[in-house]
């Protein structure tokens, strides 16, 4: 392996032990905050991804990532707590449509009020540009993309 190539290697290694980093960093402050408003960040996660609408369970969990058990056991809890319904599906009895609540949504704008106000605070303390932001989006993207293409 030539110098260069060993650089951009060692290069990729940095970054993407800095994307960890970053996103671990997200994740506790995104807990912290959702605490804060009473909730978790597995609950904001479950309500954000009803914010294009209504979906089953599973379609939940396979936009998030996650097992489609531990999303059932989060909207079982959103909805003890009236922040989200349940309505009949008519393309499958047995897989309900979440959907949002007022409060839900309520809830939900509340906790993304403050995760803005504490990103926009985050962002300006690091000194960083829209433009730094997207080049640093367009670079992850290129590299998604490229490992999906394997």
């Amino acid at each position: 392996m030539t110098e260069r190539k060993r650089d951009r290697v060692d290069a990729y290694r940095l970054l993407m032990a800095d994307v960890y980093e970053l996103a671990g960093e997200s994740r506790r402050s995104s807990e912290e905050l959702a605490r804060e408003e009473g909730q978790t960040a597995a609950r904001w996660h479950v309500m954000s991804v009803l914010t294009d609408g209504s979906r089953t369970v599973a379609s939940a969990a396979r936009r998030l990532g996650l097992a489609r058990q531990s999303v059932q056991r989060v909207v079982d809890d959103l909805a003890r707590a009236a922040m989200v319904e349940l309505h009949d599906n008519p393309d499958h009895r047995r897989a309900p449509l979440v959907a949002l609540t007022e409060a839900g949504r309520n809830t939900l704008t509340g906790l993304l009020e403050r995760s803005d106000a504490d990103r926009r605070e985050a962002v300006d303390r690091a000194g960083l540009s829209l433009s730094d932001l997207e080049d640093a989006r367009e670079t992850l993207r290129r590299l998604v993309d490229a490992l999906q293409r394997r």
